[in-house]
């Protein structure tokens, strides 16, 4: 067997691993960090988030999605979390192009929120309101992201990307 063979069979372990923690790590429910949640995630976010009402929905089997919330609450958001058992419709209503998916799907101050954007940015979206937004995603469930972390402190790079009425979708965040 060649270095290649061999290469390529650890980069199979390796992704199989990563889907297989996003998925043990979606499907069970976390309990919050009492009142320490991640201060760079929820300090920038406290002015934005003051009485801001905000609507998770979610699948009612992942954990993640709740882990999230707890993180928007910690910044000061007012968080109501509603089970919902079709996801797609809840991301068609709300604009949310398919490339851009995640679990949870958020709704606070007339934008779409997908899945687990840094709360900081979605702060800079509530205090900027760039025009033309209908709403910011973290597509997937990159490890590390906010809801998403564990452990062993493992980050997956992601980009915050904006989405308009149309379905346009820009970076905004790299």
């Amino acid at each position: 067997m060649g270095n290649h063979d061999l290469a390529r069979r650890d980069l199979v372990a390796c992704l199989a691993a990563t889907a297989s923690l996003a998925l043990v790590g979606c499907g069970q429910r976390r309990k919050p960090d009492s009142g320490t949640g991640n201060t760079s995630q929820s300090t920038p976010a406290r002015g934005a988030a003051a009485a801001a009402a905000m609507t998770v929905y979610r699948d009612p089997s992942c954990g993640c999605c709740e882990a999230w919330a707890a993180i928007a609450r910690d910044a000061g958001y007012q968080v109501k979390v509603v089970d919902h058992p079709d996801m797609p419709a809840v991301k068609r209503q709300n604009g949310v192009p398919e490339e851009l998916a995640s679990c949870h799907t958020a709704l606070v101050g007339g934008y779409a929120v997908e899945g687990h954007v840094p709360l900081d940015e979605l702060a800079r979206l509530l205090k900027e309101r760039p025009s033309g937004i209908k709403g910011i995603a973290v597509p997937g469930m990159p490890l590390g992201s906010p809801g998403m972390e564990v452990p062993h402190g493992t980050k997956q790079p992601f980009k915050v990307m904006a989405f308009d009425v149309r379905g346009r979708i820009s970076v905004f965040r790299g």
